[in-house]
């Protein structure tokens, strides 16, 4: 247990920090994105006995670098990945797992009979099944494993204070890791709507019910973490939720919102909702009094001692609406798919208000309702639909997500221009923090999912690019069909399609249980060593032990769910 000085000083550490700039935490996230893993993936031959180690050697260690001793110098190592990239990248592409041209059907433009299955909506009351995509597996991984690393970094001098949570205003590495958890929260919460939109019309208290079931077991740990941290005297930093708040209360609470606006989300777009939201929250602050309340305040009682957690709950709210509205383009099977259903569905609701709803049952999948938790990996079924198609139009979504990428960037430039609600605040999640997180997500996703279509083309995919002609190509159907059956209906037929790291699949697969084991990591390595007086060699040593260990027992648990609610 720290002493009184030492806790006072680690707290210090931590708390007062201002920042970095939107451009600093760009070049820093953006080692993720350089292929050296790609590049070696597609030239190297497999060897299965050093598979984990140089998964994690490429994968974990250029995230650790640069957030640590290449923090301040991101273009520097962001040129050291990419010498060894271009290098791989001049050897002849193995071919072993990828879909050369001649197993596939060349053409510039789709033929009548796709168009017109793509354009023939089925009911919104048929659920499809949806098959992973690679690059929203890489995506959450990556986010998880720096989460993993910074909330034990952060404890180190090693780590640049710049990249630390701000205070109140200012932008980090840190303070965009909390928002994007959230944001991936909404990603997944669409596999339900994506499947079946009507979903959105079915009783309300049913679906109300089932997801604070599903979402107690986060709220539990908010409680627990609470509990030990108070118990412990651990060192911790009240202005970012509050006294007793933690982000699981906050993770485990916006689902429920979610839920209550389903009656809303028939008739009016997610992104819509998401906005209107996040602006009603901005006047909250502005106008409302809000943000001087949080500033300025007593923690009088209850509510006031946790004023950070409760009043930032609708700016992050708004962000998984946002998030919720990607998910829709990133998971359908076209990015105007979800929205031609919901037109259907707000139709049919507006003539027909009788008709039969979906059943929110007990015994309901867990994809029927949004998942609270952080571990819930893209989404796979039990197999597809024979009369559906769906295979995604990932360069269409790629387009689209592009717009959406600039249209977050440039309104996130406008309110910096007028100074709309001060500066960027993660503490009161106002206007300006919001779009900064669609914005920042939206382009790492667009990043990912680009990768993706320039390294691994999937038959999955309705127009993909041959990476030897470069043109168009449309997948056999014969193809396709050998690839679906490929697991003989276990619900693994689209594994032969799958293209995220074995090791980020893992991550991804046991993500709650890898979060916790890592807080608790956390926790015990601050109580056994005093991290802020330790020389940067020596952090770094224990940073990349940890950051091994907990990928080890990702890759251990990689074949099974440990903890499934």
């Amino acid at each position: 247990m720290p002493d009184d000085s030492y806790k006072a000083s680690k707290e210090a550490f931590v708390s007062g920090m201002t920042g970095s700039s939107i451009g600093h935490i760009n070049l820093v996230s953006f080692a993720s994105l350089v292929p050296l893993y790609s590049a070696a993936r597609t030239r190297l031959p497999p060897t299965k006995p050093l598979s984990f180690m140089g998964e994690a050697i490429l994968l974990v260690i250029p995230l650790l670098l640069s957030v640590t001793l290449f923090a301040d110098y991101p273009g520097l190592l962001c040129l050291l990945l990419t010498a060894p990239t271009v290098l791989l990248l001049l050897l002849p592409r193995r071919e072993s797992g990828t879909f050369l041209p001649s197993a596939l059907r060349h053409s510039r433009e789709p033929s009548r009979t796709s168009s017109a299955s793509r354009d023939a909506s089925p009911s919104p009351a048929l659920a499809i099944p949806i098959p992973p995509l690679p690059a929203l597996t890489t995506y959450r991984a990556h986010m998880l494993l720096l989460t993993f690393i910074c909330i034990l970094a952060v404890d180190f001098p090693v780590f640049p204070r710049a990249l630390a949570k701000c205070e109140t205003f200012g932008v980090s590495l840190m303070d965009i890791g909390v928002g994007s958890f959230v944001f991936s929260q909404g990603i997944v919460s669409a596999i339900p709507l994506v499947k079946n939109p009507a979903h959105l019309t079915a009783p309300l208290l049913p679906k109300v019910s089932l997801v604070l079931r599903k979402c107690s077991p986060v709220l539990l740990l908010g409680l627990l973490r609470t509990i030990s941290v108070k118990g412990t005297e651990y060192p911790e930093h009240v202005t970012e939720y509050g006294v007793h708040w933690n982000f699981f209360i906050t993770l485990g609470l916006i689902p429920i919102l979610q839920v209550l606006l389903h009656p809303l989300m028939v008739y009016f777009p997610i992104s819509l909702l998401g906005v209107v939201v996040a602006i009603s929250h901005q006047l909250a602050l502005s106008m409302g009094g809000l943000a001087q309340y949080i500033l300025d305040g007593p923690r009088d009682s209850v509510i006031a001692a946790n004023k950070e957690g409760i009043i930032s709950l609708t700016g992050y709210l708004a962000i998984h609406l946002l998030g919720l509205s990607t998910g829709t383009l990133l998971l359908a099977p076209s990015p105007s798919y979800f929205r031609r259903r919901q037109q259907q569905l707000a139709q049919q609701n507006g003539t027909n208000n009788s008709r039969q709803r979906p059943s929110t049952s007990e015994s309901d999948t867990d994809d029927d309702v949004p998942v609270a938790s952080p571990d819930a990996a893209s989404a796979s079924t039990a197999g597809p639909s024979p009369r559906l198609d769906v295979r995604r139009e990932n360069d269409k979504t790629a387009t689209e997500l592009c717009s959406y990428a600039v249209l977050w960037w440039v309104l996130l430039g406008v309110l910096q221009l007028f100074a709309v609600g001060g500066d960027v605040s993660r503490r009161m999640a106002n206007l300006q923090y919001v779009v900064w997180i669609a914005a920042y997500n939206s382009t790492f996703l667009l990043g990912y999912l680009v990768l993706d279509l320039a390294f691994f083309p999937s038959p999955l995919s309705k127009s993909v690019y041959s990476p030897m002609s470069k043109l168009k190509v449309h997948p056999d159907p014969d193809m396709l069909k050998a690839t679906r059956h490929n697991g003989g209906g276990t619900g693994r037929e689209w594994d032969a399609a799958a293209s995220a790291p074995p090791l980020l699949e893992a991550v991804n697969k046991n993500g709650l249980v890898l979060f916790l084991l890592a807080n608790v990591a956390t926790g015990l390595i601050n109580l056994s060593m005093q991290t802020m007086y330790m020389s940067d060699w020596a952090a770094m040593l224990v940073l990349a032990t940890y950051s091994f260990s907990v990928c080890a027992v990702a890759w251990v648990c990689r074949h099974r769910k440990v903890w499934r609610f």
